[in-house]
Order: C-alpha cells, then sequence, then structure tokens
C-alpha cells in the first residue's frame, strides 16, 4: 500500500468539506457567473467570461485531486515502534555540519494546515531519508541544489 496517504481524522474531515464546497455552492456559482456572461453577447472579448471558464477549469481540477486524495487516504498513523520514525510522529534531528537541530512533523501536505510545527513530507528528501529508521541512526539526504547532508535522528515522538 505505498500509494496510501494517511491523514488525522481532523485533515480528512476539511478535506472532505472542501470537496462538498466545491462541487455545491462553488460550483453553482461559477455556473450563474458563465451563464450571466454569456447573456452580455460577444464571448470572444468577454473578459468576464473567460475568467468564469478558467475558474471553473481551476474548481474541476482541484476537485479532482482532493477526490484522488481521498480515495487513498489512510485515517490513523502506520503502525511503528515507538523510536522508529513515521507518518504522523515528530521528530528531532541533528544536522552537525550546520550545528543546527531541527523538529517537524512527517506528514502530508494536506497535515500542514492543521499543523504547529514544521511539516515535512514522506517523500521530500529529508523525510524519505528518516521515514522508518530509528533515534541513534545517522542519514544523509541530497538537497535540490545537490549537496549533501547528513542528519542524526535524536528524538521521536507521537504528535
Amino acid at each position: 500500500m505505498a500509494d496510501v496517504k494517511w491523514l488525522t481524522q481532523e485533515a480528512y474531515d476539511a478535506l472532505c468539506a472542501e470537496v462538498a464546497q466545491r462541487e455545491g455552492p462553488l460550483r453553482q456559482e461559477i455556473v450563474r457567473r458563465i451563464a450571466a456572461a454569456r447573456e452580455e453577447g460577444d464571448l470572444k472579448e468577454n473578459s468576464g467570461y473567460h475568467a468564469a471558464k478558467d475558474e471553473q477549469g481551476h474548481n474541476e481540477a482541484r476537485v479532482r485531486q482532493l477526490r484522488s486524495i481521498l480515495e487513498s487516504a489512510q485515517v490513523g498513523q502506520p503502525h511503528a515502534d515507538g523510536d522508529q520514525v513515521a507518518h504522523g510522529r515528530v521528530v528531532t534531528i541533528r544536522i552537525p555540519d550546520l550545528d543546527h537541530e531541527e523538529t517537524f512533523l512527517l506528514a502530508s501536505r494536506e497535515e500542514a494546515a492543521h499543523a504547529e510545527i514544521e511539516v515535512y513530507s514522506p517523500t521530500s528528501p529529508l523525510g524519505s531519508a528518516v521515514d522508518g529508521r530509528r533515534v541513534g541512526e545517522t542519514v544523509t539526504y541530497e538537497l535540490p541544489n545537490g549537496k549533501v547532508i547528513e542528519a542524526q535522528i535524536l528524538a521521536v515522538a507521537e504528535s
């Protein structure tokens, strides 16, 4: 189940509410604006019509994206031992080369709206490097600029 997207109940409910809003009131409002713009006449030079059609396209694309996320969503957290990094856990690392410590939540982008600390995706370079590892392990990951960074996992806690 590598394509599973783990979400908290709060994030899942928020995405469901967004789908309902986009498929209901927002979709109806956009259709109303398109109809009103059509009544104005020549569609080639009707900026209101083109703006509403663009918005309709963006709205429908977001609905498809949300539906895809929700179809593969699993509410809760994957099983992991207490000292093991996993989705939904708060991780503290130390980067010796920079003499820097950082604490973050390993979670999906959808969780970031509800988090009070920095969120890293399990698919990000750092997230994929630490995912499944344990306290005390040292990992390396590559930054977008090509630089390789070493990080030591100091602590893992439930979020």
